[in-house]
Order: structure tokens, then sequence, then C-alpha cells
């Protein structure tokens, strides 16, 4: 039987609508795909293998600094009230102690910052006091693990506070007087019992403690001259001045 020569064939055209999808398309697209995974996981692998070196460099020159910081704590030791200084200059820092710890910060004679030989696992901060009479301890140190699950293990030190002076853990409230900065109302040194023998999800951390390690500790010097500019030190400070639209200080009207 011959078909009609005015009938036209009835298979769509490909994308047109009611057409059905080509089999070597979606193919194509998985085998893409497919493709696509296995560059991230070599970008993945060689991610690690890049964070692994940077350890291990880091690992170097810890080892090399060590002595140095070792010298530089010497120094310090000749200098009276240099960490206590040092902390009152710290835009940070310098809010947390109380007037009862500044006087305890007078017997300080050394702070040090250590990771572990292994810098991934953590790193601890320790207080090296002379003798006081406010507590028994002479060291006071806080530890920070980190856990292959993500986590943070925080340890602090229980500090043996001398007989009458438990109190000055609780801290106490002080007024601004004139141009003298206000006190804490907490004790500086609740900081070593705070999160004790518990776990951190991973990137939550303790801020007084990274400001310690990353700000203050690799060059305390220019804190205790003052010469720290506030760009220095990269906190979050409310803006208390006005600007415009083009960021220009806004000038006050005159109050008639």
């Amino acid at each position: 039987m011959v078909a009609d020569k005015g009938k036209k064939s009835k298979v769509a055209e490909p994308g047109a609508e009611g057409a059905e999808p080509e089999q070597h398309i979606d193919g194509e697209l998985v085998l893409s795909i497919e493709k696509l995974q296995e560059i991230q996981d070599e970008l993945e692998r060689v991610n690690e293998e890049a964070s692994d070196k940077v350890f291990e460099v880091e690992q170097k020159y810890n080892e090399i600094r060590r002595p140095v910081f070792v010298r530089r704590a010497e120094i310090i030791q000749h200098i009276p009230d240099f960490w206590l200084t040092a902390f009152l200059s710290h835009p940070a820092l310098g809010d947390l102690l109380t007037e009862k710890d500044q006087e305890i910060f007078k017997f300080l004679h050394s702070l040090d910052v250590e990771d572990f030989k292994d810098v991934k696992t953590g790193y601890s901060i320790t207080f090296n006091f002379s003798n006081n009479p406010y507590f028994e301890d002479t060291k006071l140190t806080k530890t920070y693990s980190f856990n292959d699950e993500g986590t943070t293990n925080v340890t602090g030190t229980t500090i043996k506070w001398k007989d009458g002076m438990e109190h000055i853990a609780n801290g106490d409230a002080h007024e601004k007087k004139g141009n003298k900065r206000p006190f804490a109302e907490e004790s500086f040194f609740s900081w070593f019992s705070e999160n004790q023998q518990k776990d951190f999800s991973e990137g939550v951390m303790d801020e007084v403690a990274e400001i310690i390690k990353e700000d203050l500790w690799p060059n305390p010097l220019k804190y205790f001259n003052n010469e720290a500019d506030e760009e220095d030190f990269d906190g979050d400070e409310d803006d208390d001045e006005e600007t415009d639209e083009d960021g220009e200080p806004e000038d006050d009207e005159d109050e008639e």
C-alpha cells in the first residue's frame, strides 16, 4: 500500500513540544557530572596536601621561634609591670581587668603561648606568677585541644585562692571616674574556670584566648609602648560617628 504523498511524518523535531529526549543526551550529562566530581575530589586531595604542608612549615618555624621567645621572656622579667601595662593598653584585654586584677598582675612575671608539637591538635596559654598574697599557684594554664570530631576540649587551672581571697573571682563593679577606665565587674581570673572540661562545637572559639594568642603574644611591645593603632586590632568596635552617603563624617548642625 502506497502512503499518501501529502502526509507528513508524526515524529516531532528535537526540542519541540511532545518530543522525546534522546537517550545519548542524558548519558553525556551523567558522564560530565561524574568527571566534574572526579575533578572536585582531586582538588580536595590537593587542598588536604597543601594544608599538611602548611602545618609542617608552621611546626618547623615554631621550633625556630621557641628559643627567641625564651630570650624575650628573660628580658621582659627585668621590666616592671610589663604584662600589666601591655594588657591595660590593649583595646580589648584592658577592659577585662578589675582593680584587684591589676594588683595581682603586678606579680605576673611571664606569659607563654605554646602550640602543641602537632599544631593541628591545640595550644596552651600559661601565666607565670611570683609568690603572691592572693593564691597558692605560681602557674595558671588554659589548654585548648582540637579533636578529630571537630570539637575543642578546654581545660584550665583551678585556682587555689588563699584564705579570704576567694571573693576576688567574683569581681567588683567600679564606676568610671574622670578619665580613668571603668573596671570590669567580673575578675579576669574567672576565665581560667570558664568552660573547663567542656567540648565546643567547631567554629566556636574563646575570644580572649584568640586575642592573646593571635594579637598580644606575637608583639606585646607595641602595646607596652602604647604604639598600636586602632586598626592594628581587628575588633568589632562600634563606630559612633555618623557618616553621610559618601562615607564622610556628618557635621553636627548648630543648635539655635
